[in-house]
């Protein structure tokens, strides 16, 4: 017996690993039925989730023991050629989120800014042979059918059996349009109308009044209708019936002029709906209602179709630079740009932007809020035209559309400049060289919700898995930045002007800003009287001011001037922020709102008195101290039009750091920080480093001049501020706050992970605390490695009680692995927050 020896089987295929946007892990599933071939990274995929299609993001290779166990894909949406997210770039995020301890749906949820929603066809029959009645009467047969005729979950069901074929078609955004027909295209039943025509002699048995009716209409030719006929010649409708019975007039077909809505609609036309013809048709004196302009659709005189839309228009980018100043700036792997105006950053940066441009590679801008993403698409974008390509933008106030349309500009190497919010750092970029990150300490970078990502520390992984460079260009560069290669610009001229409320003189200055009235410790508050008698100044010269305010409301607080008790809120362990507009107070953690009491709640007391000044109780203020000048008011609570101060009218604005998201005015001549130490007594070993930012970027807000700037303090010899009045350099304090961060162990010489530990009880959340503390300790972490725990400044934030744990490592990877040992389960929820920002 011949022994026949079969060839060994071919190994299944990998499992593809795909993240959802959702807070889970990376998921399995077994590639589409029949497809081989490398793990097709970055590409976009539809798969089988909760009996529904979703689509998802292939982001490696999966484990392929237990791929018999898994679901099978469905399609693939993207060309392996031209993934949806480079490799590289799908790498350095999951890495970066793996490092975090972070589930990756929740990571790619938010990071991409494009294409979680495809459009397609979706066709699918039962196959062959297969009988699906056991599944229902409305099942698929053997026939090609769509599937929005049958229940998701029954379709899901069919698909886990493996009885079912599947079809996809990519289909392009299409619109309505309404378009008028050529004059020829008309039916012909349209386009004629039956007329009363006489005939050309008069029948000799007319009545007088017959004969009176013929003569009038042989004289003024057809009429549409007996009445109308009859109106004309004075007669009754019964006379001009006669007329017709005697053969005196008969109903004839003529051609009929084209209904003055076709007309418009030929001339003005196409539109998007039956309702925009009318409204443009009435608008132009045309009468007619959507009723009446689908009556001239259904008569075949317009035609209302669906046809591909064109892509949806981009912001137009700025004009095109034409000198360029040579190209100074470091070439390292990472390297920083400060100080300046923004205007003078971009005209530094922009040879080496256009450089990389017309070498043919990309460049990608970082922007960590809308008013620094508009100046930088202003100052940048013409760069593209200039080295023959085009700048896109990406972010947020773009809609779906455009997002998805500059996506794909990027993707077919249309655009090799994008400028963009974080939604735009996994775009798909062609040979990125590099990634400029704008502002790059800013907390608008620290997503509030959701993976609470860092976006610096993200682009950096980009950048690092690109090869390109990563740029930190900014007004003041962190402290973080500091040991990097980089180009520190000269200062723009800076007039400070400090009131001391710590040190009030003992003997009067004389002086501009000094009175010989004053006397000691009467500085004014919250407005000091140097600020009043400067706002005076402003309106008796026609200028322009503006206050910047600690928040937003009347007051932090509500205090009994008898017992010293403070209205609290029900939720959170924090005071009622008192607004006067409103007359509520108000929780700005949670939201939970209440009248002001009318007397105090623990000693009868009538009187309340207010704490902290907010944008309304400065505003007032500047109402009393300065009658008749305009007072405007710009925070998230009211958002007063700023136009008549654009347009160059004198006032005031009163509002909280919202204010720097708008253009300076034109005639700005004084800025006014109302309590400085708001932004320095934080929990936040960033404090100074915030507030010493925010000065700077109160110093350069006017593109041209320097106002006058007002900075109220009882810490008026901090060095954040001390170097502004000297008229040092961005670098000074930056460079002195490495220093102490240094001695101190704090970032960038180390690496920092806050740990959140709350419960809605808090003995429970205390004992869950030690736990981790407990277990970070058994895991070999050292004694300077961990600090706490302690309750949180807010000890109880909506109804939680929460603990805190600060992991300081030398590195990444030794953070990385301090953050391992807390992959476990808890008696209480555990968060991780890596490279935390706005206080401990």
């Amino acid at each position: 017996m011949r022994r026949v020896t079969l060839p060994p089987a071919s190994p299944p295929p990998a499992p593809w690993r795909v993240v959802v946007p959702l807070p889970v892990p990376a998921l399995d599933y077994v590639p589409p039925h029949g497809r081989g071939g490398a793990v097709p990274v970055g590409c976009r995929v539809l798969v089988p989730w909760r009996g529904e299609l979703a689509v998802a993001l292939v982001v490696g290779e999966g484990d392929p023991h237990g791929a018999h166990r898994l679901r099978e894909a469905v399609h693939v949406l993207d060309d392996e050629e031209e993934p949806w997210v480079p490799p590289a770039t799908v790498e350095a995020v999951c890495t970066w989120a793996r490092d975090a301890r972070l589930p990756a749906g929740l990571v790619w949820g938010d990071l991409l800014g494009a294409g979680w929603t495809a459009r397609y066809d979706h066709r699918v029959r039962a196959v062959p042979g297969a009988d699906l009645s056991a599944f229902g009467r409305r099942a698929p047969t053997g026939e090609w059918a769509s599937a929005r005729d049958f229940s998701p979950a029954l379709l899901d069901a069919v698909r886990e059996q493996g009885l079912l074929e599947e079809d996809f078609r990519p289909t392009s955004r299409t619109r309505g349009l309404v378009r008028a027909r050529p004059l020829d295209a008309v039916p012909a039943a349209a386009r004629t109308t039956t007329v009363l025509q006489a005939d050309p002699e008069a029948p000799g048995t007319l009545t007088p009044k017959g004969r009176q009716a013929w003569a009038w209409l042989a004289e003024q030719g057809p009429q549409p209708t007996l009445s109308a006929w009859a109106r004309g010649a004075g007669v009754g409708t019964g006379v001009v019936s006669g007329v017709v019975s005697a053969g005196g007039a008969e109903h004839v077909e003529v051609e009929a002029a084209p209904p003055a809505a076709w007309t418009w609609l030929s001339e003005h036309g196409p539109v998007e709906s039956l309702s925009a013809w009318a409204n443009g048709a009435t608008a132009d004196g045309v009468p007619l209602s959507p009723t009446g302009a689908g009556s001239l659709v259904a008569r075949g005189w317009a035609d209302a179709v669906q046809e591909a839309a064109p892509p949806p228009p981009l912001p137009e980018p700025g004009a095109p630079w034409l000198t360029h100043d040579p190209d100074r700036l470091p070439e390292a792997a990472a390297w920083r740009l400060h100080g300046g105006r923004s205007l003078s950053r971009f005209r530094t940066l922009a040879p080496r932007i256009s450089r990389l441009l017309a070498q043919g590679r990309g460049v990608l801008v970082l922007a960590p809020d809308h008013a620094t993403l508009r100046r930088a698409w202003e100052g940048l974008s013409g760069l593209a035209e200039t080295a023959g390509t085009r700048a896109v933008p990406i972010s947020g106030a773009l809609s779906d559309g455009q997002r998805e349309h500059a996506w794909n500009l990027i993707r077919s190497e249309e655009a090799r400049l994008v400028i963009g919010s974080y939604l735009a750092l996994t775009a798909s970029l062609p040979d990125p060289a590099l990634i400029v990150v704008l502002e790059e300490a800013s907390d608008a970078y620290k997503l509030a919700a959701g993976s609470h990502a860092f976006i610096p520390d993200v682009a950096a992984r980009v950048a690092q898995a690109h090869d390109a460079a990563l740029a930190l260009v900014g007004s003041a560069p962190a402290a973080e930045s500091v040991p990097l290669p980089g180009a520190v610009l000269p200062p723009p001229r800076a007039r400070v002007h400090v009131v001391d409320y710590a040190n009030p003189p003992e003997q009067p200055e004389l002086g501009p800003l000094s009175g010989v009235h004053l006397t000691p410790g009467d500085l004014g508050y919250p407005v000091s009287h140097d600020l009043a008698r400067l706002l005076r100044q402003v309106q008796e010269r026609g200028r322009q001011a503006a206050l910047l305010a600690p928040r937003r409301g009347y007051s932090a607080l509500l205090r009994c001037p008898t017992c010293e008790h403070t209205p609290q809120c029900r939720n959170c362990d924090v005071a009622l922020r008192f607004h006067q507009e409103t007359r509520q107070l108000t929780c700005h953690q949670c939201g939970y709102r209440e009248s002001v009491p009318d007397r105090c709640d623990v000693c009868g007391e009538q009187m309340w008195k207010a704490r902290g000044p907010g944008t309304e109780w400065i505003a007032q203020t500047v109402e009393k101290l300065a009658p008749g000048l305009p007072v405007y008011r710009y925070d998230r609570d009211r958002q007063d039009d700023l136009a008549p101060l654009h347009a160059g009218e004198s006032g005031v604005v009163v509002g909280t750091q919202l204010l720097l998201s708008q253009d300076a005015p034109p005639n700005l001549a004084l800025i006014g920080v109302t309590l400085a130490d708001t932004w320095l007594n934080l929990s936040d070993f960033r404090a100074s480093e915030r507030y010493h930012r925010l000065l700077r970027q109160l110093a350069e807000w006017h593109p041209e001049r320097a106002p006058l700037l007002v900075v109220q303090t009882f810490q008026a010899d901090h060095p954040a501020l001390k170097v502004l009045v000297e008229g040092r350099d961005a670098l000074a304090y930056p460079a002195a706050e490495e220093r102490v961060r240094a001695a101190l162990g704090y970032p960038p010489h180390a690496r920092l992970a806050q740990v959140e530990v709350a419960a809605r009880d808090p003995v429970r959340a205390k004992v869950a605390a030690q736990e981790v503390f407990d277990a970070l300790h058994g895991a070999g972490a050292h004694a300077h490695e961990v600090l706490g725990p302690a309750p949180s400044p807010v000890a109880r934030l909506r109804g939680v009680y929460p603990y805190h744990l600060l992991l300081r490592a030398r590195d990444d990877a030794r953070l990385s692995q301090l953050l391992a040992t807390l992959d476990r389960s808890w008696k209480a929820r555990v968060r991780v927050d890596v490279n935390p920002r706005g206080g401990l």
